[in-house]
């Protein structure tokens, strides 16, 4: 008897709990739900997808899951890029995208009450319609939930000055793995009462809990916008360019950088010119003293660069914004990709960027860099196809290994999932690995939520 027919009583009775429509066994849902966008294969395709209405609904499922012993794989939008929406044989897949109101949007207090299924560029833009803005800014906002994003700590282009997503979750409504329901956090601002849940819950990938709601800071519209760009002749160049910025004093609002390679990718992409061999920095200031923070920006930046212009046209900036978002989209154009995600010191970027290169050239994989320059988190895309599969192994294991030799971390932004778990140990240590392992055994003691995930 399969693993599908020794739990269908058991489907059955979640399917009567939670009405028609909720729950689906079909072959195509369930291999569309096995995957994220890492491309991380799992062994097997899960039992059924359970798509719940409400928060009651995601109670009912984890109650049912414990009890009968069922893995459940949380899943937003499907955007991850470490596998940690992968799920394999003997699991559920509980996709939270029907979860998807916006509940409310308070302007005197500045903040936004949503549940998980939202899509992160609507809720900015209906902050919007209120002169505010949600300032986490991933590059797979048009695509990505609020509720992967918390799971991840998802960052982006903005988080040099504006922070990662922990840092715009004041609370979280949560269903634990038995189906209790759970508040943490609160709708202030300041808040020191108890431990922080609200921060282990964020980033922790769906191990601790599901995210049934959450209440979000938002922020003010800048009044202007200012946005600089220019060219390199190197990686190095590039970076170094970058952290004189910083060292300046300067807090620009985006700080990216994208090697020749990838500018090449994207150029090809728009079917604009090629820029040459030459790596390109794009950055924007925002506020009132915006313009006259670009211009300084622009300054350091023309010290060596090859080419560098400063403009304040709102319409020419966004273009320029589009270029950065389409780096990943561009490269992937090219073949099958192994999407890393390192960060070092932001005074060892630089280092970082020139081995980069230099790895490639060693070992003839094809790597791809572009960064979130203004806090050193960096992606490295590597092109597996036409490579030799054990120097595309070794390519990547060296990539991790330069992130933790600079005083780094194999995981910026897009968490650890599946596909980083045997380099943690490395990066955290025993102790401490033991310890999450201790904290993961509080909060789910039957291992039921996402298991082979983060730890």
């Amino acid at each position: 008897m399969t693993a599908q027919q020794e739990t269908a009583p058991a489907l059955d009775a979640l399917r009567g709990a939670l009405g028609p429509g909720a729950i689906s066994t079909t072959a195509d849902d369930r291999r569309r739900a096995s995957t994220d966008r890492s491309g991380h294969l799992p062994d097997g395709l899960p039992r059924a997808v359970v798509r719940p209405r409400s928060a009651d609904e995601v109670a009912a499922t984890l109650a049912w899951a414990g009890t009968h012993r069922v893995p459940v794989v949380p899943r937003g939008a499907g955007t991850g890029l470490a596998g940690g929406a992968t799920a394999g044989d003997g699991s559920v897949v509980l996709d939270l995208t029907r979860l998807n109101r916006i509940l409310e949007i308070r302007p005197d207090d500045a903040l936004a009450v949503v549940e998980p299924g939202v899509i992160t560029a609507d809720l900015d833009l209906a902050a919007r319609a209120h002169g505010l803005r949600y300032a986490p800014d991933p590059a797979s906002a048009d695509l990505s939930t609020i509720g992967g994003n918390i799971a991840t700590n998802a960052g982006g282009l903005r988080c040099v000055k504006y922070g990662v997503t922990r840092d715009a979750v004041l609370g979280l409504d949560v269903v634990l793995a038995d189906g209790t329901r759970l508040r943490t956090g609160r709708e202030t601002v300041k808040g020191v009462a108890g431990y922080d849940l609200t921060s282990l819950i964020t980033g922790s990938e769906g191990t601790l809990a599901v995210v049934v709601g959450a209440t979000l800071r938002l922020q003010p519209v800048p009044a202007r916008t200012g946005t600089a760009t220019a060219h390199f002749a190197s990686p190095h160049a590039a970076a170094a360019a970058c952290a004189a910025v910083l060292d300046a004093g300067l807090r620009p609002s985006v700080l990216e950088f994208l090697d020749a390679a990838t500018l090449e990718a994207v150029a090809r992409l728009r079917g604009e010119p090629l820029a040459g061999d030459a790596s390109f920095v794009l950055a924007q200031t925002d506020g009132f003293a915006a313009d006259a923070e670009i211009e300084a920006v622009g300054a350091i930046l023309r010290r060596t660069a090859l080419r560098a212009e400063v403009t304040a046209d709102p319409v020419a900036a966004e273009d320029l914004l589009r270029t950065r978002r389409q780096a990943l989209p561009a490269i992937e154009r090219l073949g099958r990709v192994l999407i890393e995600d390192i960060a070092v010191p932001r005074s060892r970027l630089a280092e970082a960027a020139e081995a980069l290169t230099a790895l490639s050239a060693a070992t003839g994989v094809r790597i791809f860099t572009f960064a979130h320059a203004g806090d050193g988190n960096i992606h490295p895309i590597v092109l597996a196809d036409h490579a030799d599969p054990a120097a595309v192994r070794a390519a990547v294991g060296e990539i991790f290994r330069l992130a933790l030799r600079l005083g780094g971390t194999i995981s910026g932004e897009h968490g650890v999932g599946a596909l980083k778990r045997a380099w943690l140990e490395a990066e955290v240590g025993a102790p401490a690995l033991a310890l999450q392992r201790r904290v993961k055994h509080a909060f789910d003691p039957l291992g039921v939520l996402n298991p082979g995930k983060a730890l």
